[in-house]
């Protein structure tokens, strides 16, 4: 089961191409930061502007980087399923360990729908976590078509985005205490682990993975006064990081650490110049820019 603290890696870019150099180190720093697992080409890693060349690309970089050593859970969400089938058939044979798979995303289909949308991807053969993120897909996922998800051999866990703290319960009760149950929102992890989750797919880990990482060992622990310690030194950074559309207030920051260039693909823009400031302050008022990459 996944667990822990597991980043949706940022995408770095140079001059328009995918910075492979600056990936592999980021994905270095990660593991040896205590960061438990790794997703590539979620929306942190800007996948709706990569080409299909590109993903395969980058999923194939974060496998040969982490070689094993932590697993991969490869960004293969589409809202068309036929794409998506092949996009996760893609990422088994690429070696990842399990694919994020988004709820079908602008063209709202029913709960029906989203049941077979799913279930034809969980005939690839790959662990599939799902992803419940209806701030950006308008469709969500009930309780009740998770429970029937559940059933099926490949789908293993939930990815949620809801920002609905009674979900982990319900969901835990509804779909069985195998199903892992993760965190979309970095705000609240803890509150989250202490409603029946297992982890969090993490944005702020991207530039505070050891913080992040520390905190759900230490509640998984049972040492309640250094996980809220932790939870609270991040309150402000996590906050800070949807001051604009993720990934643009992480990945300035992450720029300001030397982890990637300050690049986006459009329609993405960088930070405008009041956040950029109140970025670097939080930066520097928590020593990240001391951990600026060799």
């Amino acid at each position: 089961m996944f667990h822990g603290s597991i980043p949706a890696l940022i995408t770095p870019f140079k001059n328009g191409q995918f910075d492979a150099p600056a990936y592999q180190k980021l994905i270095e720093w990660q593991i040896a930061s205590g960061s438990s697992a790794l997703v590539p080409c979620g929306t942190t890693g800007e996948s709706p502007t990569l080409s299909h060349d590109e993903w395969r690309t980058v999923i194939k970089t974060c496998v040969e980087t982490a070689a094993g050593r932590v697993p991969v859970i490869a960004g293969a969400g589409n809202n068309n399923t036929a794409k998506a089938v092949e996009l996760a058939r893609e990422a088994k044979e690429l070696g990842a360990d399990a694919v994020l798979t988004v709820v079908p995303y602008y063209n709202k289909p029913t709960q029906e729908g989203l049941y077979q949308h799913f279930k034809a991807i969980s005939e690839v053969g790959i662990p599939m976590v799902l992803y419940n993120v209806p701030g950006r897909t308008v469709a969500s996922l009930t309780v009740e078509t998770m429970a029937r998800l559940a059933k099926l051999p490949n789908v293993i866990g939930n990815k949620d985005a809801t920002a609905n703290l009674e979900r982990p319960t319900q969901e835990r009760l509804a779909c069985g205490e195998k199903f892992c149950l993760l965190s979309g929102e970095d705000g609240s992890a803890m509150a989250y682990l202490a409603m029946g989750g297992h982890g969090c797919i993490s944005v702020t880990a991207n530039v505070a993975p050891k913080q992040s990482a520390d905190l759900q060992k230490a509640w998984a622990a049972g040492d309640m006064k250094t996980a809220a310690r932790i939870r609270d030194e991040l309150a402000d950074l996590n906050s800070l990081l949807f001051c604009e559309t993720n990934p643009v207030p992480v990945k300035y920051i992450a720029s300001l650490m030397g982890l990637c260039e300050l690049e986006y693909r459009l329609p993405l823009v960088p930070p405008s110049a009041d956040n950029q400031k109140r970025l670097r302050e939080v930066a520097e008022h928590m020593g990240l820019l001391k951990q600026k990459a060799a």
